[in-house]
């Protein structure tokens, strides 16, 4: 099949979940969040959230993230005019090491809906990666649905785990518990679980003051 040449086609994909879910999150952000700052978005994948964040937080400046550059168009296109995004750039949370290359701490790192897809690893290495990057008190925030020990699970989160499952056994839903285990292990405290609409949480995760 030929490579589509028409540049006038518009590069930014479209996830009808981000569009839903983008205002919940930055309300939260704005609450959680200090004037200002320097944030990491890890598997930013369309783009949608980082620029609606930019936007909406302009004291901050984000670097999108995402594990192959496949979607680096869609990110640069919807953040176009945004002047405190920065190019995207690849991270894989389980090759490492974290770019930037530069080593100044980031104030906070956020990250949507991949524990669920990516193999459970994935999460330790999320732990401790944040952990190492952020600066003393800084904020690891996780969206996403989870399942709870204490918590009937919504019908509708059970089948998508059992999709997710279906689909590829290393990926679904993780326990909220095992996840903030792996957050302890790595010296991130937990500090606040907030329900979100349509069955899904924020954990705010805090690195340890020195």
């Amino acid at each position: 099949m030929a490579a589509d040449t028409d540049s006038s086609r518009d590069p930014r994909q479209h996830s009808p979940a981000c569009e839903r879910n983008r205002d919940p999150i930055l309300a939260e952000l704005r609450r959680l969040l200090p004037a200002r700052g320097r944030a990491l978005e890890l598997a930013s994948g369309t783009g949608q959230h980082v620029a609606w964040f930019a936007a909406g937080l302009p004291g901050w400046t984000w670097q999108p993230t995402d594990r192959t550059p496949d979607g680096f168009d869609s990110i640069a296109a919807w953040c176009a005019g945004l002047p405190n995004v920065r190019p995207p750039c690849r991270l894989d949370v389980l090759a490492g090491p974290w770019p930037p290359a530069d080593d100044a701490p980031f104030d906070a790192v956020f990250c949507a809906n991949m524990l669920h897809i990516a193999p459970w690893p994935a999460c330790g290495a999320l732990m401790r990666g944040a952990a190492a990057r952020l600066a003393p008190g800084g904020l690891l925030l996780t969206y996403g649905p989870y399942l709870e020990d204490d918590v009937p699970a919504a019908a509708s989160n059970l089948e998508f785990d059992a999709w997710l499952r279906a689909r590829d056994p290393a990926s679904g839903l993780r326990r909220r518990e095992a996840v903030v285990a792996e957050a302890a292990a790595a010296g991130l405290l937990l500090r606040e679980r907030l329900a979100m609409p349509a069955n899904n949480l924020m954990l705010v995760f805090e690195a340890a003051l020195p």
